[in-house]
C-alpha cells in the first residue's frame, strides 16, 4: 500500500516537471541558432578593410621610443661666450685699454650630423660668439670651432674633435614632411641632457615675416628658447628640420614653434663645406609684398600663387621669357600657392641649377625651364644700408672699371648725397669685386669709426667721401 502511494507521488512529480520544462521551453526561451539558407536575390554589404586594434585610434598607436632613442645622443648643448665688441671699443676709448665688459653668456642646442663632429645649429645661438664650447649627452665636453653661417636661413655649422666617432643624425627629406604627421622636437636646453616633447606638423611653408624670404615647418611641440638649434624629427627618427623660433608675447612656449626645413638646412651645411659661403639660386623676380595696397587693388591676396611683378634684367627668370603678369603655381613637383612656397624650394638650389616653372599667363598654362644665376643684388647693413649689384659688361665698359658694385637704392637718410647710380669700388684701402665684398666690408665698419668709401661716376671720375 506504502509502496503505490510512493510510486505515484514520484510519478506526479515527473510529469509536473515534464510539464514545467515544456511551458518553459515554449515560452520563454529563445532560439541560439540561425537557419541559413541561399538566396540568389540577398543584398551585399561592402565592409572597410582598416585594421582595428585594441589599442584604439591616434596617439596609443604612435610609438615614440625609437625616434627618442635614436635622436637624443645626437642633440647637444651650445655654451656661448660673447663681448660686446663695440661696448668695449667706446670704453676703453674714454677709460683706456684696462676698461672691458664682462662677457655675456647665451645657450642653445645643436645636433650632431657626422661622426666626424660636424654640429649644426641656429645663428642666432652662436652670433658675435668668442668661445663656444659643445657638451654631449653623456656630459663629455669640448670646445668647437665656427665653420661658418648662414644668418639668412639662421643656420650655423660648428665642428668638434672629439677622437672617437660620435652618434649623429642624418638629414631626412622635408618635401615629405605631411601635415598632421607626429614629430618630436629634441633639444638639451638646460645643459641637464636632451629633453623629447612631442607634437604635430600644424602647417608648413610658413613665412614668420622677419625681413627675411624664409620657410618655416610649423609644429605644436614644446620649443622654449634653450631648445634653438634642436632636432625636429619624424616617427621613424629622421631629421626633418632644425627648431629655430617660437611664436610668444613671453619669450615661452604658448602654442607654436618652427623649424627650418632639413631640405635647406642641408643645402646650407653642404655650401657651406664645400664653398665658405651660401650660393643662392637666384629666380630673378619680385612680387608685391601681402597686404600692401597695391595687392588689394589688384585682387592678388586672394590668387593661389605667386604673382610676378617685375623680372630682373640678367637673371634666369628673365632668359626663360617670364613677364609682369604671370602666376606661377609651380616648380618641378612642388606646388606653389605663397611665396614661402616658392622660397623654400628655391633655399634648397643652387647657381646653374634647372628647374621647370609652371605659370598662368592670361589664363593660359605654360610652363618652362629656367636656370638659375647667381645672386646680383643685396643690401648692405647699416649704417649706409645701400642695394647694390654686381657689375655687367655694359657697367664695366661706361664706368671704364673691373671691379666695384653698383649703388641702385639709398636710403631716403642718404638721398641728398647723390649716391645712386655710382660705383662702389673701395672701402677705406680694401677693393671691392662684388656684392659679397661690399657686404662683408660695410658688416665690418663701426659707427664709432671714422670710414671713407671711393666710388666712380659715369664720367669715370673718382670721388671720395668720409663718414661716421
Amino acid at each position: 500500500m506504502i509502496m503505490k502511494k510512493i510510486t505515484s507521488l514520484l510519478a506526479v512529480s515527473v510529469l509536473a516537471g515534464v510539464i514545467t520544462l515544456g511551458a518553459y521551453k515554449l515560452f520563454f526561451e529563445k532560439e541560439n541558432f540561425h537557419i541559413i539558407a541561399q538566396e540568389t536575390d540577398s543584398s551585399v554589404f561592402t565592409t572597410s578593410n582598416t585594421p582595428v586594434s585594441y589599442k584604439g585610434a591616434g596617439i596609443n598607436e604612435v610609438d615614440f621610443t625609437a625616434a627618442a632613442e635614436k635622436t637624443v645622443n645626437a642633440v647637444v648643448h651650445v655654451k656661448n661666450v660673447s663681448i660686446n665688441q663695440e661696448q668695449n671699443r667706446v670704453l676703453k676709448f674714454f677709460y683706456g685699454p684696462s676698461a672691458s665688459v664682462e662677457p655675456q653668456i647665451g645657450t642653445g642646442s645643436g645636433v650632431i650630423i657626422s661622426e666626424d663632429g660636424y654640429i649644426v645649429t641656429n645663428n642666432h645661438v652662436i652670433a658675435n660668439a668668442t668661445h663656444l664650447q659643445i657638451t654631449l649627452n653623456n656630459n663629455k665636453t669640448y670646445v668647437a670651432e665656427l665653420v661658418g653661417t648662414d644668418p639668412n636661413t639662421d643656420i650655423a655649422l660648428l665642428k668638434i674633435d672629439a677622437k672617437i666617432k660620435l652618434p649623429y643624425l642624418a638629414f631626412g627629406d622635408s618635401n615629405n614632411a605631411k601635415v598632421g604627421e607626429w614629430v618630436l622636437a629634441v633639444g638639451n636646453p638646460f645643459n641637464l641632457t636632451s629633453t623629447v616633447t612631442a607634437g604635430i606638423i600644424s602647417a608648413k611653408a610658413r613665412n614668420l615675416d622677419m625681413g627675411k624670404n624664409q620657410s618655416f615647418i610649423q609644429t605644436d611641440a614644446a620649443v622654449n628658447p634653450g631648445n634653438s638649434g634642436g632636432a625636429l624629427v619624424n616617427t621613424n627618427g629622421n631629421l626633418i628640420g632644425i627648431n629655430t623660433a617660437i611664436s610668444s608675447r613671453t619669450g615661452s612656449y604658448i602654442g607654436y614653434s618652427f623649424a627650418v626645413p632639413s631640405n635647406i638646412a642641408k643645402k646650407v651645411v653642404d655650401d657651406i663645406i664645400e664653398y665658405g659661403s651660401v650660393l643662392d639660386g637666384i629666380l630673378g623676380i619680385t612680387t608685391p609684398p601681402i597686404n600692401s595696397e597695391f595687392a588689394f587693388q589688384k585682387g592678388l591676396n586672394d590668387i593661389d600663387g605667386v604673382y610676378v611683378d617685375e623680372v630682373m634684367e640678367d637673371s634666369g627668370a628673365f632668359d626663360a621669357g617670364l613677364q609682369e603678369g604671370d602666376i606661377i603655381k609651380q616648380m618641378d613637383e612642388i606646388k606653389i600657392h605663397r611665396f614661402a612656397d616658392l622660397t623654400g624650394y628655391l633655399s634648397t638650389k643652387r647657381p646653374g641649377d634647372t628647374i621647370s616653372v609652371a605659370y598662368v599667363r592670361e589664363k593660359e598654362e605654360l610652363s618652362t625651364p629656367v636656370v638659375l644665376k647667381e645672386r646680383q643684388t643685396i643690401n648692405l647693413p647699416p649704417p649706409l644700408g645701400f642695394t647694390v649689384k654686381n657689375l655687367n659688361e655694359k657697367d664695366k665698359k661706361k664706368f671704364k672699371t673691373k671691379k666695384g658694385v653698383k649703388i641702385i637704392g639709398v636710403p631716403e637718410v642718404h638721398s641728398m648725397y647723390n649716391l645712386e647710380g655710382k660705383v662702389l669700388i673701395a672701402v677705406g684701402k680694401t677693393e671691392i669685386n662684388n656684392i659679397y665684398d661690399a657686404k662683408n666690408l660695410f658688416g665690418s665698419i663701426s659707427k664709432y669709426e671714422y670710414t671713407s668709401i671711393t666710388m666712380v661716376n659715369e664720367k669715370g671720375e673718382r670721388e671720395r667721401l668720409i663718414f661716421q
